[in-house]
């Protein structure tokens, strides 16, 4: 009887194990297939991250561009102080233009 119920059960344990087996043998290389995916960048990210940057880039510039003009609108109508900001603000537009992305 003892030996009935043994060859049963390894009968129908053998699925589950060979399950557990086949978990524990491809574990490891499901970690690192993952690993790899979560440390490399995909060309279509690098993309939206160089096209964020841009967008940013002309957002600081226009920004730079509208106080100059309002500062050299005050220059023009005598206020030394707006003349120098006119200037600084000149010359971070050009320092910004010249960095590359």
């Amino acid at each position: 009887m003892r030996l009935l119920l043994c060859v049963s059960a390894v009968l129908l344990l053998q699925g589950c194990v060979a399950s557990v087996v086949k978990e524990v043998v491809t574990a490891p290389i499901k970690v690192v297939s993952k690993t790899a995916d979560v440390m490399t960048t995909s060309q279509s990210e690098a993309d939206e991250k160089r096209g964020k940057e841009m967008r940013q880039r002309e957002e600081r510039l226009g920004k730079m561009a509208r106080e100059r003009d309002k500062a050299a609108k005050k220059c023009d109508n005598g206020d030394g102080d707006a003349c120098q900001t006119a200037d600084a603000l000149d010359a971070q537009i050009e320092a910004e233009q010249g960095r590359a992305i």
